[in-house]
């Protein structure tokens, strides 16, 4: 198997009516139905769940790891002793690792970069380590996911012209030697487009990373706490651009919203934290809108989180019982929510592959935004 054949994307079907498209992508451990949502587990775990709940209640397809958080802990090396990442947590479908850059460059004064690569305090600790693109390949092979995520350098929002021309730069500087160093023929590795709010160097990012060759390109460096309207801009105008032939991944998406322009515009992937942090601080998505299960007027609602859900928490509790739990700081209440919030959208997400199909995806956003209560832009 040749490396950029471990990662292979089939296009099925283009909406007549805008950007979006239904696709498959293929992996050493099985395929992903496209447009997907992608639950993160940050440390080898996505919180409260079991994998097996995620493959039987949740569905998913494809889950994430976070490299900076397994390097620190418990060590790639470990992970690699115990047969790599789906043996150590027993999970036997798709991985994607990201490249530990998001979270360095978060943070601030504790790092320091350089073009050999980013020297970081850990917040564990405040031990002194360093990571390069050569060493987070290393540790995402080790690892053994099967995406890869080359090392970037995210900008803060809002940054200068001359800083994120430099900072993209270096992004695909990195990207070059993130390829070089790659090795494994059994996992893939994306390029991530780098370029802040400026079209231009956004162009020069794509046109530069394309160059590489890569078998799956992201979008980094929005929904980094800008405006919706420029978020749109951006991913409208970058998604187009990427390779019709290879996934589309937008890191870092998890509102209903987000993710349904996300496959607007053509994107085929996505990820976030979201669901399962709201879920912990009792917070649940449903078809009507978020509802926050603390509140005092849930205290003898004994109908489910949302009627038109049927996962294993709305088929068998009650508003007043996880309001119960969640107020009682109960584990099962936490666990509870993230099952029904990550539930909610992969349902949301199998109902917008099959709107694709009908090339009315257009339509069903507007149907969504009007009764989740979002207003459209």
């Amino acid at each position: 198997m040749e490396k950029n054949n471990a990662i292979t994307y089939e296009l099925l079907h283009v909406d007549e009516n805008s950007g979006a498209r239904r696709g498959v992508i293929h992996t050493p451990h099985g395929d992903i139905q496209t447009p997907v949502f992608m639950p993160v587990g940050t440390q080898a775990t996505v919180k409260a769940m079991t994998p097996e709940e995620l493959k039987e209640e949740v569905k998913s397809e494809i889950i994430l790891g976070n490299t900076y958080h397994l390097f620190l802990r418990p060590g790639e090396d470990l992970i690699e002793e115990a047969g790599g990442l789906h043996k150590f947590m027993n999970w036997d479908r798709p991985i994607l690792t990201d490249s530990g850059g998001f979270q360095v460059f978060s943070l601030g004064k504790l790092r320091k970069i350089t073009e050999d690569g980013v020297t970081f305090r850990s917040y564990l600790d405040g031990s002194k380590n360093y990571l390069s693109p050569e060493k987070s390949i290393e540790i995402q092979q080790k690892l053994g996911s099967d995406i890869m995520m080359a090392f970037d350098e995210c900008c803060p929002y809002p940054s200068t012209y001359e800083y994120t021309k430099a900072s993209m730069e270096r992004t695909t500087r990195w990207a070059e030697r993130c390829k070089n160093a790659w090795t494994k023929e059994n996992q893939g590795l994306f390029g991530i487009i780098q370029g802040g709010f400026f079209k231009d160097l956004r162009d020069k990012s794509l046109e530069d990373l394309i160059k590489l060759d890569f078998p799956g390109y992201a979008i980094g460096g929005i929904s980094v706490g800008e405006p919706k309207e420029e978020f749109l801009d951006i991913l409208n105008y970058t998604t187009p651009k990427m390779p019709e032939n290879k996934p589309r991944y937008l890191m870092g998406v998890g509102t209903p919203d987000y993710l349904i322009e996300a496959a607007l515009a053509g994107i085929d992937m996505c990820d976030c934290v979201l669901p399962t942090r709201i879920a912990r601080h009792g917070t649940a998505m449903t078809a009507n809108g978020k509802i926050v299960i603390k509140n005092k007027k849930y205290e003898r609602d004994f109908t489910p989180l949302d009627s038109e859900c049927s996962c294993y928490t709305c088929k068998n509790y009650t508003r007043a019982y996880i309001r119960h739990l969640i107020n009682m700081d109960e584990i099962l209440g936490m666990r509870l929510l993230s099952i029904h919030n990550l539930r909610f959208l992969t349902n949301l997400m199998e109902r917008v592959k099959i709107e694709v199909e009908h090339n009315n995806l257009k339509g069903f956003r507007d149907e969504f935004y009007d009764k989740y209560g979002y207003n459209k832009i």
